[in-house]
């Protein structure tokens, strides 16, 4: 492989001055790197300069002295801003498509594919879409993400301390960046307003206004006080503290008045369906985006029978837990499975936290036994010193995730994997739905072996894995995103989930307890049904509303919850899940069907690769292997890899 330099060179980073240099020139130069990886370089370098926020996801500042001031800057959403950016992307478009792959080598040729289609991407969202006309949830959720992911990845001073005045500058220079960055984003809806181009009322009222309302309330509290507490006495932090709450304060003002904004700009009583993005968009983005074959349609029935198969394990499991239990529940018609499934979780419940401190500490001891368990059964090769912290998950992004795992910059030494977890407000009921049993699972899927370890194993090997394969194009995680690399991070960790269940001597259930493994195969029942809702709602086969009575059926065993819903406390709480469970795949249209799609192409690309090692394969020398083509989907490397065997 052609590797690239971790940190570009002094003679590399010249390259940079012009749009784009011509092909001729860069084919001139001397040196090793050939004019793909030039551009590849050079392209890798300026999207991450026009989107500062997935620079400093990726440490960026770290990676090449033309990014050392991007943590301190926000995306220019300008008009003339957004053209100057279009006018590179189809030139370098332009120039990748001159550069024939049967010329490359065939880790390059991935590379060129690869980058064939995050440019396809940007130019389509920018020119054809125009989707900053329409992208709220981006311009809330993006300047929170680049103050979190900052202090996130600061200098450790020792004691509870963190950061150096130059770090704190560029969050103090990022928040004053905010007032003008909602200026333009503001100016932008109100044009998308006039042609059209508007977006879905859900996300207007619960990622613009009341998400604002969060940022703000962050700004103005939340961050001062961590700034205090994480400057502490040393020598410039009085002077920091006052300019840090200065600059948050001015923050939080933009955003409570781009709350009143956007309440203004949309009719409270405008309750049209705009989330649908049509079959043609679809079927687009599923070639080009995620590299699936499969039209629409054999999507839609593939879902179908895939949520089949895990309905009918569980019913198998959870008879298996009733026996163990002694509980008189009958499985015998569709309807009686149904409630017996419900009454086997009902009786796990029981089992439930006291609160939400015990909630955490119960991930924490159930991600401790899964890298026993990986330990034991040689899985993985696991450091002494690696540990699973989980974080309780910042008030701006509750709206949106239950648990999610945010890695470590990977081109720096500093900053730490924050794996979150949505506390309950210690609510009862809420304490239930996250009893012992269900814990397993999610630690499995954010902690380890999944996003936690996958993500660490990457940075610990980032030299070795190509730059534009740690790119997510449009944005890290919001309505603006690609969701190339969701095939391969979402996709593993499901395959980690189902990996752990594999049966070992004495365990049929692998790492699992009977009850535990009940909860992932609800895990991966929901990413099946999420294939049948996701493909509906987006291509007109399902409503909004037809789409959460079909999750309600066929994820919670539970047919017609919201029509019981005004008369029944349980039917309530699971209409409830499944309304923002679909709020969520309505704002990210092909984000939900990566799960099952990036797990089934790991599982599938396993057993070839099992097939051509014969008795010289290894679950760890394929799992190394595999971590290491990035995170991109594996249909880019599938035929490289199996040759490699």
């Amino acid at each position: 492989m052609d590797r690239r330099s971790f940190v570009l060179q002094s003679a590399h980073a010249a390259l940079f001055a012009g749009i784009l240099p011509s092909l001729e020139r860069l084919a001139a130069q001397a040196g090793p790197a050939s004019p793909f990886t030039e551009l590849r370089d050079r392209y890798f370098v300026r999207v991450l300069r026009y989107n500062p926020v997935t620079a400093t996801y990726l440490g960026g500042d770290a990676y090449s002295p033309q990014l050392a001031d991007i943590n301190g800057k926000l995306r220019d959403y300008r008009p003339e801003a957004l053209a100057a950016e279009l006018a590179f992307y189809r030139e370098a478009k332009a120039a990748r498509d001159a550069i024939r792959p049967e010329s490359l080598t065939p880790e390059e040729r991935i590379d060129h594919a690869v980058l064939g289609a995050q440019l396809d991407f940007i130019i389509h969202q920018l020119q054809d879409l125009r989707y900053h006309e329409r992208a709220v949830d981006t311009y809330v959720a993006e300047p929170f993400r680049g103050v979190d992911w900052q202090i996130q990845q600061m200098t450790d001073a020792g004691n509870g301390l963190l950061g150096t005045r130059d770090e704190w500058m560029r969050v103090l220079e990022r928040l004053n960046a905010v007032p003008g960055y909602l200026q333009a984003a503001g100016a932008n809806l109100r044009a998308g307003l006039a042609s059209g181009n508007r977006p879905d009322w859900r996300m207007v009222q619960r990622d613009g206004i009341a998400g604002s309302r969060s940022n703000a309330e962050y700004f103005q509290d939340t961050l001062p006080e961590l700034a205090e507490k994480a400057l502490g006495d040393r020598p410039f932090a009085g002077e920091m503290t006052v300019q840090i709450r200065a600059g948050a304060g001015t923050a939080a003002k933009a955003y409570s008045d781009f709350a009143d904004a956007l309440q203004a700009m949309y009719p409270a009583d405008d309750r049209q369906d705009r989330f649908a993005i049509g079959e043609r968009e679809y079927e687009w983005r599923l070639r080009n985006n995620l590299r699936e074959t499969r039209s629409a349609a054999e999507l839609f029935a593939y879902g179908r029978a895939q949520t089949e198969t895990y309905q009918n394990r569980i019913y198998e499991v959870a008879q298996q837990v009733a026996r163990d239990a002694n509980l008189p529940i009958r499985f015998g018609t569709r309807d009686e499975k149904n409630a017996g499934v419900r009454a086997v979780m009902e009786h796990l419940a029981s089992d439930s936290p006291r609160n939400d401190d015990e909630l955490l500490q119960w991930y924490v001891e159930a991600g401790r036994r899964a890298v026993q368990y990986g330990r034991d059964h040689q899985l993985f090769d696991v450091p002494a010193d690696y540990r699973l912290d989980v974080y309780p998950t910042p008030p701006v992004l509750r709206s949106t995730i239950d648990a999610a795992y945010y890695p470590a910059p990977p081109f720096k030494t500093s900053g730490v994997g924050r794996f979150y977890l949505t506390p309950t407000g210690n609510d009862a009921a809420a304490l239930r739905l996250n009893n012992r049993a269900s814990v397993a699972d999610t630690a499995i899927h954010e902690g380890f072996p999944g996003h936690d370890w996958h993500f660490k194993y990457l940075t610990q090997n980032a030299q070795s894995i190509s730059n534009i394969r740690w790119l997510t194009p449009g944005a890290v995680e919001d309505s603006s995103a690609m969701w190339e690399d969701s095939m391969a991070t979402e996709g593993w960790g499901l395959y980690a989930e189902e990996l752990m269940a594999e049966a070992a001597p004495d365990r049929p259930y692998g790492f699992y307890t009977p009850g535990e493994y009940l909860y992932e195969l609800q895990g991966q029942l929901m990413r099946a049904v999420r294939i049948v809702v996701d493909v509906g709602i987006h291509t007109g086969r399902m409503t909004f509303d037809e789409a959460v009575d079909y999750f309600t059926a066929n994820f919670n065993f539970y047919p017609g919850a919201c029509a019981a819903a005004e008369s029944n406390a349980d039917a309530r709480a699971v209409c409830e899940g499944a309304q923002r469970a679909m709020y969520r795949y309505s704002k990210w249209p092909t984000q939900a069907i990566t799960y099952n799609l990036g797990k089934n192409a790991i599982l599938q690309l396993r057993d070839a690769y099992r097939q051509a090692r014969g008795s010289a394969y290894s679950a760890k020398e394929f799992h190394e292997r595999l971590m290491r083509m990035g995170t991109i989907p594996a249909t880019y490397f599938r035929d490289y890899f199996l040759s490699q065997a």
